[in-house]
């Protein structure tokens, strides 16, 4: 018998995707959703169930902390210890200076030097940081974006320099520019150009480093820019296209460079929202690389990710319930099948990371392979009646947010001409009214606060200036040391191959192992591109959303 959930007694309830939440589901709500044609077996197309048979049974997820500050030598030490308190795989911050294309002595670069992150200004900071760190054993994550293909190269570089044989090198770069257009902001070029570089590094490491990821589509940031939940895993599919495309007229086959890519996505919300866009995600990402780009391998249709959890849901108030947050955030990324999970420390909401507090989020993930058994079979919540008719209907919604994509033009046309911009920033001014009227419920910002908080000190990260100043003194340096010829030859070759159409990645690389600068570099190729100018748009509509 059909059970009644529109009881009048009963308020509806909608998650932020804005799929109504029935009170009780049964297999009629699974059938009437799509039935079970998506779901599958783990290790098989269309992948909703897991990209591998035995998934954490064979081996758990990587632990990869994002860490950096300071200078090389700082962000080395942290990465020896969080390897030596287990940590599986590295996640490199840098500063903003680094992200923007700048040197350290750079006047645009002052008071920002290694405050969010590591300062890198030749190659010889990479070789620093990752001094005494095998890479053949464990994997590098760079977070970095319009200066990703200087970074990339410069990673390489190293490798082959310390003997690592890089073809056989792992780790990825996150290299997402589209979405530092809507989310962050730390571009460089204009859209064009920027996807033409994003391009070069992928058809680069497809012939010279397999095994390498020369991406990461980041719907992370999307979703902490304002976007929901269906929208952040969408549009991350609309950009991993347009990366595609750009590759694909190169004539590069889509076999050699789809088991590359990989994602890396926002953990905050509701639990099962969060569970169930993984779970959708996994079986479109295969079926539109099988259907629409006529993918073969198995591998090219994976949605290889990071989860991480979750800066858009920690709070400045009551610090230590971010502790809880985080291990609900650790507990859903285990349960969606991710391949790595980067938590984010309690702390994050004030200050970079202290190893109290990164061996506290470590520690939270090791508990739930080695105590709480989530690592003991596969895909613990197929079958839910309600799990999987949300999964089928957020799927739903991703394709209908795709197709509304493209019938606009495409996702680089809306985000060259700040559409997407807009849109997301709507929806964040509309969440954060929510907040404040206690509209959207948040625990220790508008529910259970009180008058006379209990203060506990956290430890907060200092901004050393006589770092900064040293960081500029070891540049100078290596300025003075290198074979000043060598540099000068490589970045004519930076220009005359950026100005010619080739793939700029042989001549960066070049120039990265003269120990040209990041900012000699970028500066060469914004004589060529020029800098990308942010659109103004004020969309009526969005306002009147809002209002």
């Amino acid at each position: 018998m059909k059970r009644d959930n529109a009881s009048p007694l009963l308020r509806p309830v909608r998650n932020e995707s804005g799929i109504e939440i029935q009170p009780l589901y049964t297999a009629e709500d699974v059938a009437a959703s799509g039935g079970l044609e998506m779901l599958g077996e783990p290790g098989a197309y269309p992948f909703t169930r897991g990209i591998h048979p035995l998934m954490y049974r064979k081996q758990p997820f990587t632990m990869r902390q994002y860490t950096g500050f300071g200078n090389a030598a700082d962000t080395n030490r942290r990465f020896k210890f969080l390897i030596d308190n287990g940590q599986t795989g590295l996640n490199v911050a840098f500063d903003l200076p680094t992200q923007c294309g700048l040197d350290s002595d750079d006047a645009q670069a002052e008071g920002e030097v290694g405050r969010v992150g590591m300062a890198v200004d030749t190659l010889r900071d990479f070789e620093t940081a990752f001094d005494g760190i095998d890479l053949d054993k464990i994997t590098v994550s760079l977070t970095i974006n319009g200066s990703a293909a200087i970074l990339i190269a410069m990673y390489l570089a190293c490798a082959q320099k310390r003997g690592f044989d890089v073809k056989k090198l792992r780790g990825t770069a996150q290299n997402d520019i589209l979405k530092e257009f809507i989310g962050r902001g730390t571009w460089v070029y204009p859209v064009g150009p920027s996807i033409r570089l994003v391009g070069d590094t992928i058809e680069y490491c497809a012939e010279h480093a397999p095994k390498y990821s020369p991406v990461s589509v980041c719907g992370y940031h999307i979703r902490e820019s304002g976007a929901t939940p269906t929208q952040e895993m969408a549009w991350a599919f609309c950009i991993a296209r347009a990366y595609a495309d750009e590759v694909i007229k190169r004539g590069v086959a889509v076999d050699e460079f789809a088991g590359r890519l990989s994602y890396n996505f926002n953990i905050f919300g509701n639990l099962f929202e969060q569970i169930a866009k993984f779970r959708a995600a996994r079986g479109l990402w295969a079926k539109i690389m099988r259907e629409e780009y006529g993918a073969t391998q198995p591998g090219s249709m994976w949605l290889r990710m990071i989860a991480g959890g979750g800066g858009g849901g920690l709070t400045l108030e009551q610090p230590e319930n971010n502790i809880v947050r985080g291990a609900y955030y650790a507990l859903i990324a285990g349960l969606s099948g991710a391949q790595t999970m980067a938590l984010c420390c309690y702390d994050e909401a004030y200050t970079i990371p202290s190893e109290y507090a990164q061996r506290l989020s470590l520690r939270t993930m090791q508990m739930l392979i080695e105590e709480m058994g989530l690592a003991e079979t596969v895909d613990p919540l197929g079958g839910s009646y309600y799990v999987e008719t949300i999964t089928n209907q957020m799927r739903t919604e991703m394709e209908r947010i795709i197709a509304e994509t493209d019938a606009a033009g495409g996702i680089v046309k809306l985000v060259a001409d700040g559409t997407i911009q807009s849109r997301v920033s709507a929806q964040a001014y509309r969440m954060q009214r929510a907040i404040e009227s206690g509209a959207f419920p948040k625990i220790g910002v508008n529910r259970y606060r009180s008058e006379r908080e209990e203060t506990h000190p956290v430890e907060m990260h200092p901004y050393r200036a006589d770092d900064a100043r040293a960081q500029v003194g070891a540049l100078q340096r290596v300025r003075a040391e290198r074979d000043a010829a060598a540099v000068a030859r490589a970045l004519d070759r930076v220009e005359a191959d950026a100005r010619s159409g080739v793939n700029l990645m042989p001549a960066i690389v070049e120039a990265v192992k003269a120990y040209a600068s990041v900012g000699e570099i970028t500066q060469r190729m914004v004589g060529v591109f020029g800098r990308y100018v942010e659109p103004i748009r004020f969309d009526h509509r969005e306002e009147e959303a809002v209002s």
